[in-house]
């Protein structure tokens, strides 16, 4: 290994830094995951959800948007296991998946704001 001029090679760190990073499966979900919070409509969607079950009308409605353009965002939600969804007869009603999905948005809210 070619060492840096400007930093002085320690093993013991950079052995720890690559025991310490997750293999590259995980980083690649990761980083599915965040193309799919890369959306402003899906993040946008997330939102109307955080605290209640709605229909593809009623978001469609809250968002201004088509119903067809709302259920395609919805896969893509529903497939990253981002939301779920519920059958009462003809209708769909979509909520958060869990918890987590909510704080992983207002924790980049919080980050956003500090500056």
């Amino acid at each position: 290994m070619d060492k840096c001029s400007t930093c002085q090679y320690n093993p013991q760190i950079l052995d720890r830094l690559k025991n310490q990073l997750p293999d590259e499966d995980v980083t690649d979900k990761l980083s599915e995951m965040f193309k799919v919070f890369g959306d402003s409509t899906r993040i946008r969607i997330l939102w109307t959800l955080f605290d209640k079950e709605l229909c593809v009308y009623d978001i469609a409605n809250a968002l201004g948007m088509s119903q067809s353009a709302i259920s395609h965002q919805l896969k893509t939600l529903k497939q990253a296991r981002l939301i779920k969804s519920r059958r009462d007869g003809k209708n769909a009603f979509y909520s958060i998946d869990d918890d987590h999905v909510k704080k992983i948005i207002e924790q980049m809210l919080i980050h956003i704001e500090e500056n």
